[in-house]
């Protein structure tokens, strides 16, 4: 989608090595022009959801890449608006969220994060989250299995933080509630779902006035 290209294009433009990973039925649906926008390309099957596609990205690191860090994401947000590079290099841990909640349990929010020296032995230390032979493809399972927990398995053998902390009593998801907030402090993204299912949180105009201002495609 015009989406997804502006993305791809944002993170070309960082200057780092980019690897993406294709969700499709077959291999030869892979979009021609997709090679482009990067350095190194997987293909997945569509059983899985974003933990599935996060752990076969992060296995090919440790075998091709070992020590590397790296910035994750799903394609759930607009953007980057931001250097992640900066965000990448000045973060003092190894695992760091862009955002965390309270919602349900603390936890990171686990459509974007950076993790630092990636490598077997760290991944073992994380396979209770990555798992190296199954994946869910149940949404409520990924969530309660895997983004609530990340957090929680990485700080028995690393450093864990967030840049932003939503406090419940506060605000339910800063990503939502206080997208625009935000945004003027740095934050690199926009959540897709705030013109799909998330849409009664803020006028349809404002997102597209903000998407506008950043340059973003509109035929979205």
């Amino acid at each position: 989608s015009a989406t997804h290209r502006f993305t791809l294009a944002r993170l070309k433009d960082t200057g780092l090595s980019l690897l993406v990973v294709c969700a499709c039925p077959d291999v030869h649906r892979i979009p021609a022009d997709l090679p482009g926008y990067c350095d190194a390309l997987l293909w997945k099957g569509m059983a899985g959801h974003d933990f599935s596609a996060y752990t076969l990205a992060l296995r090919e690191i440790c075998k091709h890449s070992p020590g590397a860090n790296v910035i994750v994401q799903n394609d759930s947000v607009f953007g980057p608006f931001t250097d992640l590079r900066k965000i990448s290099e000045n973060s003092r841990w190894d695992l760091t969220g862009f955002t965390a909640s309270g919602q349900m349990t603390n936890h990171i929010q686990s459509y974007a994060f950076c993790l630092k020296q990636v490598d077997r032995i760290k991944m073992a230390r994380l396979s209770p989250i990555f798992f190296p032979a199954f994946a869910f493809s149940d949404p409520q399972a990924v969530v309660y299995l895997q983004e609530l927990r990340m957090a929680r398995v990485a700080a028995r053998s690393m450093k864990v933080g967030a840049l932003w902390f939503s406090d419940i009593k506060q605000v339910l998801d800063p990503t939502l509630v206080r997208p625009m907030e935000l945004l003027e402090a740095g934050f690199p993204y926009l959540k897709r779902s705030l013109i799909t299912k998330h849409k009664s949180y803020m006028e349809r105009e404002r997102v597209f006035e903000r998407l506008e201002r950043y340059g973003h495609p509109l035929d979205i």
